[in-house]
């Protein structure tokens, strides 16, 4: 596929990027070649133009990278494709498999590489330069990509193979064929040639818009701190929390002070934690309202102008709206598939709501003398509630759920479940001190898979939230090559000698992103295209949902929930009541999460209507019957996996859709022996983890599990159905 098609991110929290430092329209009248120019090294001496090097089939040359190297990289690796594809489009004999799709595969490998380490720097090190940068060449990178795949000479020889030849061809290869095919399809390769510069237009301001909107959202989040200036307002507090807090003003300049940071790990802790219920709010109202701020960083207008954009781009390729256009090429199919899901789900969560808040009252009745539950009330009364029912809270968890105990526990499960086996390496560069490298082999006859990167810390710079990448996909088309793959993550550095205390939630985020990484390391497919997470978007997550399901296994919790003073084990006791509470406070989870899918359609199948983004969340969730007590996961103006990008766009709902694959097939290891069932660990692996695209999502799930998922287990997995004996 063309280079830009193969970067992926997959994102369990929140997808966000930048901060911008200048207006948009200053951004705009300052080049980054302005700066840059005065550095551009000569293409001979630019480590991003060379091949990787080094052992493990090559490695990205991080430790030589600087921003001044991009833009001629991928100006050079523009160059080099597009020479590729002339060479490609020439070609005077008929048009064939090996001579078209392979040929197509087969270009733009440099500008793959470049854009591999760009999207480094895009997520993990967005200095003020690199942002200049990045809002000059996305457009123009938007542009190139439509320059490639709106070729007409091109899409007459795809369109002869996939017309005549796929058939005759094997399955994989006639997998590839559909796959160039039906890209090329739904990036306007069929358009007039009016239409074409009409769709360059829209994808080239969309490319500005989702930078904008994702610097705006990040400088929110790195210019607003709630600043904490004695002790009494750091009651009901872990010692972990307030190190934390401690290290963030000491990054501010406020040493002798506390800082609780503007991104989800540092705002959640204080609102379940702090009994300081003026705080609460403030921080919650400072949260919720990125993006939202009425200033240069506010993204309504953005989101308003994204909306009619995609409404156009929708119609100019012959769909009614946008989230038609986006759900083509998924599993749901048609919006209305997925709205049915969703649908079903969010009647018996509001049910489940109306007896969380029931069981809250109480308690705010005693502290605050008031019955009204807020949203920055829910999460610290659930804790009182869940310590009451089930005498579990956060303290009790967290001095056990040590962060690199944690990591080998993932180690543990990929090897038990996969045979895989994690080497620590040190002769690989990084991109960061914090970035640590394991090798990874096959734990039976140690043949190398692949490379496993992990930054696990949060830093100015940094998107928030967790996520894994792909920095090269495992293929067999030109000789065997192995994968390297990253996760990131966003946990508040510990002092020197001390360890990373994380929440039961972010352990299972640490898990679900792993799942996607090894989704990555276990694919065994011959065309990158095809290879690891490139697959249907409402099935990527079934993988990363999967993984989750091992954490609280008494396997896992025994051997690597121990606590960080006494290295104990977690008590057996503490492990039940861990399952005991499974579905606790599932009403709330489920309707902040989904509330937030239902906007995304909702606005996406609202077609070329002029929609006032604040209005339109207002309403849409009066109509549902929006509790109060709750705000969406993500509001529109900082809902960065939809507007930061196309990718997760009328797509927010593929996280429930991949759930109720995801609680069929967990049911299916228990049918078959339990979680640790080697024929069922092998089943997932030879359907599922390892087959990449290369055969339709629905037929890979049907040769693991024997038939479709339903959604009876996704209702019992949430608490919202009678449990089934097993």
């Amino acid at each position: 596929m063309p280079g830009l098609l193969r970067m992926r991110t997959m994102c369990a929290v929140l997808v966000a990027a930048g901060c911008g430092t200048m207006s948009r329209q200053e951004s705009r009248n300052v080049t980054a070649s302005s700066k840059v120019a005065a550095h551009e090294a000569d293409a001979h001496e630019n480590p991003l133009l060379a091949p990787w090097s080094g052992g493990y089939g090559g490695v990205p040359p991080f430790g030589s990278v600087e921003v001044a190297h991009f833009k001629p990289a991928l100006e050079a690796a523009m160059k080099a494709q597009r020479a590729e594809i002339e060479r490609l489009v020439g070609e005077t004999a008929p048009p064939t498999f090996e001579n078209t799709i392979l040929a197509l595969e087969d270009s733009g490998r440099l500008l793959t590489r470049v854009h591999a380490v760009y999207g480094v720097w895009s997520t993990s090190l967005r200095s003020a330069a690199f942002q200049e940068l990045e809002r000059e060449v996305e457009p123009v990178l938007a542009a190139f990509q439509d320059e490639i795949m709106q070729d007409p000479r091109l899409f007459r020889r795809v369109a002869a193979v996939y017309e005549s030849a796929r058939a005759q061809l094997p399955k994989e290869a006639q997998r590839l064929v559909w796959r160039h095919y039906t890209d090329l399809v739904l990036a306007g390769a069929q358009l007039g040639d009016a239409e074409k510069r009409e769709l360059t237009a829209v994808n080239q301001e969309l490319a500005v818009l989702f930078t904008d909107f994702a610097q705006n959202v990040l400088s929110d989040e790195e210019s607003y701190a709630l600043v904490l200036a004695s002790e009494d307002e750091l009651a009901g507090l872990p010692e972990s929390v307030r190190a934390g807090e401690a290290a963030t003003a000491e990054a501010h300049g406020l040493a002798g002070k506390w800082a609780i940071a503007n991104t989800r790990s540092a705002v959640e802790p204080f609102l379940t934690l702090s009994p300081r219920r003026d705080l609460r709010e403030q921080l919650f109202h400072t949260f919720v309202s990125r993006g939202d701020h009425g200033d240069e960083h506010d993204n309504k207008e953005i989101v308003r102008r994204i909306l009619a954009l995609r409404a156009k781009r929708a119609k100019l390729l012959g769909y009614p709206t946008h989230a038609h256009y986006r759900l083509t090429d998924t599993m749901a199919k048609t919006p209305e598939a997925a709205l049915s899901l969703m649908t079903a789900v969010w009647k018996p969560a509001l049910a489940r709501v109306d007896e969380e808040l029931r069981a809250m009252r109480p308690f705010a009745e005693r502290e605050a003398k008031r019955s009204a539950i807020e949203p920055w009330d829910v999460r610290y009364y659930a804790e009182k509630v869940r310590k009451q029912k089930y005498d579990l809270d956060q303290n009790d968890l967290k001095p056990y759920l040590q962060l690199e105990k944690l990591r080998e526990g993932l180690f543990y499960v990929a090897g038990e479940l996969f045979g895989l086996a994690f080497r620590q390496v040190d002769d690989v560069p990084v991109f960061h001190p914090d970035v640590r490298v394991w090798e990874v082999t096959a734990r039976e006859g140690g043949r190398h898979v692949g490379l496993w990167y992990f930054d696990p810390y949060a830093r100015p710079g940094k998107q928030s939230g967790a996520w894994m990448s792909a920095y090269r996909e495992q293929e067999r088309f030109r000789g065997e090559v192995s994968t390297i793959v990253s996760n990131n993550a966003n946990f508040m550095k510990p002092q020197p000698g001390k360890p990373t205390l994380v929440s039961w939630d972010d352990a299972v985020t640490l898990f679900h992103e792993f799942g996607h990484a090894l989704h990555g390391l276990c694919s065994n497919v011959s065309y990158p295209s095809l290879s690891g997470t490139e697959v249907a978007r409402d099935y990527v997550e079934f993988p990363s949902q999967l993984l989750e399901h091992w954490l609280p296994t008494p396997e896992v919790l025994s051997r690597f929930a121990l606590h960080y003073e006494t290295g104990e084990p977690m008590p057996p006791a503490l492990v039940e009541r861990i399952r005991r509470a499974a579905t606790f406070n599932e009403g709330f989870r489920t309707v902040e999460y989904l509330s937030t899918a239902l906007i995304d359609m909702k606005l996406h199948l609202a077609g070329d209507a002029d929609i006032d983004p604040g209005a339109f969340e207002r309403d849409t969730l009066a109509a549902l019957g929006m509790p109060r007590a709750i705000v969406m996961r993500h509001r529109t103006p900082q809902l960065t996996h939809v507007f930061a990008g196309d990718d997760y766009s009328a797509g927010y709902y593929s996280y429930l859709w991949a759930d109720a694959i995801t609680a069929d097939a967990f049911e299916a290891f228990i049918e078959h022996g339990g979680p640790w069932s080697a024929d069922m660990a092998a089943r997932l692996r030879e359907h599922v983890f390892s087959v990449g695209g290369t055969i339709d999502a629905a037929e890979s799930y049907r040769a693991f599990r024997g038939r479709d998922p339903g959604v009876d287990a996704l209702m019992r997995k949430r608490g919202f159905a009678k449990k089934r004996a097993h």
